[in-house]
């Protein structure tokens, strides 16, 4: 038997050997035994890395260089907004024409904010205080201010506080009440001057002075009843008004009777269909008519549905504040059987239709509701005698609030003390 030669280690064992050890250092990524067509043209750079973005060390200059220039411009957007909001704060433009402003006593520049807020791109409320704080040490004073047209904020600023330096006339015009007393009221008054309500005025003349007659129909101008005749009533709108002492009649009745015509050609623009009224002056004959008959707010429309009503059915209005109006200096505080029979222009219990002329200075919200009436088929109206009226579609049910409206007031007077 022969004997078998002994084998010598194989080079294929070193090379095994050598590969498992490659294979666990590289993690099995095989590189050795590719054929040498692929390996050369594998891509040393999907190897080596270096597709990947170069990094800078934070020690190299570039690095520095690119992330300064990133705040800086991140700080130059923030430095041009906070300027652009400065900017558009107090010298952004409000868009309105040239208008007088009212001031009431109490009013603050800061409770002027939110509006111009609302009309201003990027206003700051926190800027606008700023500039108050620095700029105006006075407050704010009552009183009516010309704006210019289009102002800054800062232009506005600076307007009202001119009205420090000015002392304020009250002017106050009550609802309800006549051109009559108003006309009184502005002649008491110390700090206004008379340039139209002087010695001897009467109705055509304070009209002819305030170039107001042609607001009026010739039926008016024409009249002979002295009551109507250039009667200016209704036409200057109630509230409470604040001028620069020395400021005359003629400028507070202007304002006044602007104010009024803006209010009515508004409203009658925006009216209601189906109307009875002709022409805006008999809506302001009708508002007035209803601003004397209710000093209740919501109860306007009712009262102005009413007459709306009656007049649409052909009935007479048959108001108590037309027959005051027309009996002039003679109403006394009472209304008489023979006061109700008596015809005058203004008694629409003996007249078809409306008065010739407004009988009060009507608000704006008489006017609303006189081109706005409620929806209502409503042609009585009586006095609880507790607060408001009791509206009612026929005269059975009128003829009994009114016996209930006696029944307190009867009721009222038993539990009155004597005096």
């Amino acid at each position: 038997m022969s004997t078998p030669a002994s084998k010598k280690p194989s080079d294929n064992n070193d090379n095994t050997s050598a590969n498992t050890t490659g294979k666990g250092v590289n993690e099995g990524v095989d590189t050795v035994n590719l054929p040498e067509d692929q390996a050369s043209n594998t891509d040393v750079s999907l190897i080596s890395g270096g597709s990947k973005p170069r990094k800078y060390k934070k020690d190299n200059p570039s690095f520095f260089m690119q992330r300064g220039y990133q705040i800086l411009l991140v700080l130059g957007l923030i430095a041009a907004f906070l300027l652009a909001m400065v900017y558009q704060t107090l010298f952004g433009r409000i868009e309105q024409p040239q208008q007088k402003v009212t001031i009431e006593r109490g009013d603050t520049y800061y409770g002027l904010l939110p509006q111009w807020q609302q009309q201003v791109p990027l206003f700051s409320t926190t800027v606008a205080k700023l500039y108050i704080r620095s700029q105006i040490d006075a407050p704010l004073h009552a009183g009516i201010y010309e704006l210019p047209a289009n102002p800054t904020v800062a232009e506005a600023l600076q307007v009202l506080a001119q009205g420090a330096k000015v002392a304020m006339v009250k002017v106050q015009v009550i609802e309800g009440k006549s051109v009559q007393d108003l006309y009184q009221n502005l002649r008491d008054n110390d700090g206004i001057k008379k340039e139209v309500l002087i010695a001897g005025s009467d109705n055509e003349s304070i009209a002819r002075a305030l170039d107001l007659v042609g607001v009026l129909p010739e039926s008016v101008t024409s009249s002979d009843d002295p009551i109507v005749r250039y009667n200016l009533e209704g036409w200057f709108t109630p509230d409470t008004y604040y001028y620069g002492e020395g400021a005359s009649d003629k400028q507070v009745l202007t304002d006044l009777y602007k104010r009024q015509q803006q209010a009515l050609t508004t409203a009658w623009e925006n009216r209601a269909p189906d109307l009875p009224y002709d022409s805006p002056y008999e809506a302001l004959i009708m508002a007035s008519i209803i601003e004397k008959e209710t000093s209740v707010p919501e109860e306007r429309p009712l009262v102005s549905a009413v007459f709306n009503n009656r007049l649409k059915q052909g009935m007479r209005l048959q108001t108590d504040p037309t027959i005051i109006y027309g009996m002039g200096s003679r109403y006394d505080g009472n209304i008489r059987r023979a006061d109700i029979d008596e015809k005058t222009g203004y008694n629409t219990y003996q007249i078809d239709g409306l008065p010739p002329t407004p009988i009060a200075l009507p608000s704006a919200a008489s006017i609303e509701a006189t081109l706005h009436p409620a929806d209502s088929e409503a042609l009585y109206f009586v006095a609880t005698g507790t607060g408001g009226h009791k509206f009612t579609n026929s005269l059975a049910e009128h003829n009994k609030a009114v016996q209930e409206y006696l029944r307190v007031m009867r009721e009222q007077r038993a539990q009155t003390p004597p005096q």
